[in-house]
Formats: C-alpha cells, structure tokens, sequence
C-alpha cells in the first residue's frame, strides 16, 4: 500500500442544493483512499459545527484524518458555488482556518513517509499555509512524486506561485483553459497545441518528469520526457464538475506509483473524471461492484 498526502483547503462548497464537503485536496485525497492507498489529508479546520460536520464526514471514508488541524481563531472554510450547465462558479471566502497551516512534527514525520504528494495553488494564497506547503513538499523523499495541481481561482494565484511550485513538482496537472495563463504567467511563448506547451514546461524545469492537460469531456493529454498520449474522454451524462479533475489526479497518481504506462494513466483518469463528474457532488457513493468495474475497464 502506498501512502499518499493531499495538503491545502478543507472546505464547504454551499451549493444550491445544499452544503457539500470539498476542497481539491480533500477530494483528491478521499479518491486516492478509495482506490486503496493509505491517504492522509493534511488541512485545517475551525473550532466550529462546519469543521466537526467535516471531520465526520471524513472519518466515514478510508482517509486518514489524525494530522487535521484545528484552529481556534478562523472558521473552517466555505465557497459559495453557483451551477450554470452543470459548470461551477466560486465565491472563496476569507481568511479561513486553512489560510493558517502550521509545520507540525506530525506533518514533517508524514512528508517523509509519503510517496506521493498534491498540492494546489488556492491554499497558497495566505503568507502562512503556502511556506508550510513548500516546506512540506521539500521534506519529502527524493523518489517521492510531487503533484502540482495547478487549480487558478482569480484573484488567489501570482506568477510567483505558479512558477516556485512548478519548479518543487514532478508531475504538473492542469486543465486546457489554464494552459495559456500559466504559459504568460511564466513568461513563456503562447504554446501552437496543448502537447507544445507540455514540451515547453518540460524544458523550462529539470525536476518535471509528466505533464498532464484535462479537456473536460474531451478527455486529457500526457506529456512525458520523450513519449505522450492522447485520451478522447469517457461520454457520461453529466450531474456536475466538482471534484471531476481531483478524481483523475488521484487516479494518476495511483496508477504511477504503480509504474503504468500513459496510456493506462490516461485511461485511469477519464474513467474516474468521468464517474465523479456523472455524480452530485465531489465525493459522491461509491460501491465495491463500481470499483472493480471501473478498475477492470482500466486495465483492460
């Protein structure tokens, strides 16, 4: 079993239909656990019913909830979500108790155990919690994979970001529309397709071994150092997006610590993309039957 981290926010999506607990990293990391890694969140919560609400509900997951902190001072975080065709719009609220993560022994003594760690933008945007997250990232063992999720919410990310956690990565995940901002946030030439802004990234930065690119329901694209694969998406009729692109980053990441090839990796991904985005919600149910269905069209 590997063990697999996802650091940053632990917040309430309020969405029309009523509160539901997300966060990218708290989505990716219920996914990795569920596909049978040992997965810890590390995230941060208030001293509030929202932050018990979300601990319960965590605990019911196969996740590792021992590392939560809690805060005294700030609430646990909430987004407003507004669904328009089934795509989400965000409202971050701020400060929060993520704004504020602090370098424990507990979080040192998991990086350096960890063989895989994600980690986002939008839980950099408070001084505090983004030097935790470096600092966290660089604890980690040499073989460890380190996942940026790249995951822009204006106005919550700066060139600044985006260029010093690349350069932590090894594997860089982000989706089609955020392909050009990163390239102009870098100061790199707008890229001719998808695959030649990978290459560029690949070239800018020596430690980035993968470069993978979601289309949506176009599926995705994977850039590695000398070989690629290109994915035309699983068709689903779709309830919502939330969690969608945290699923296939979990499903990536299970897959290649497990050595896969691209073209599996890419598979992996829009299969469970596809589920979650078939589901309400980010963490939707998930039965043994679905997972060995899905785990079977995978590999086979």
């Amino acid at each position: 079993m590997h063990t697999v981290l996802g650091i940053g926010e632990l917040l309430w999506d309020m969405l029309p239909a009523g509160p539901q607990l997300g966060g990218a990293p708290a989505n990716y990391t219920v996914m990795a656990g569920r596909l049978g890694n040992h997965a810890t969140v590390l995230s941060r919560i208030g001293r509030d019913a929202l932050g018990d609400e979300a601990l319960r509900i965590l605990r019911s997951f196969p996740v590792d909830c021992g590392e939560l902190q809690t805060d005294l001072e700030h609430p646990t975080g909430r987004v407003t979500v507004e669904l328009e065709d089934g795509q989400p719009s965000y409202t971050i609220h701020q400060p929060v108790a993520w704004d504020f993560f602090e370098l424990t022994v507990g979080w040192r003594d998991a990086a350096a155990r960890a063989d895989a760690v994600c980690f986002g933008s939008l839980a950099q945007r408070g001084e505090q919690s983004r030097r935790t997250i470096h600092e966290l990232v660089r604890a980690t063992r040499r073989d460890c994979l380190r996942i940026f999720d790249v995951n822009l919410r204006a106005p919550f990310y700066s060139a600044e970001i985006v260029r010093e956690s690349i350069a932590l990565a090894t594997v860089v995940k982000m989706n089609d529309a955020e392909v050009p901002l990163v390239m102009g946030l870098l100061g790199l030439p707008a890229p001719g397709s998808l695959r030649d802004g990978a290459d560029r990234l690949l070239a800018e930065f020596a430690e980035l071994k993968l470069v993978a690119i979601t289309r949506g329901g176009e599926g995705s694209v994977l850039v590695g150092r000398g070989e690629w694969d290109e994915h035309p998406g699983v068709p689903v009729r779709v309830a919502d997006t939330i969690g969608a692109g945290d699923a296939f980053t979990a499903a990536l990441t299970h897959y290649l610590l497990r050595g896969a090839p691209l073209k599996t990796l890419n598979e992996a991904g829009n299969r469970w993309g596809s589920f979650v985005a078939s589901q309400s919600g980010a963490m939707p149910p998930i039965d043994a039957e679905t997972l060995r269905r899905i785990a079977a069209e995978i590999e086979g």
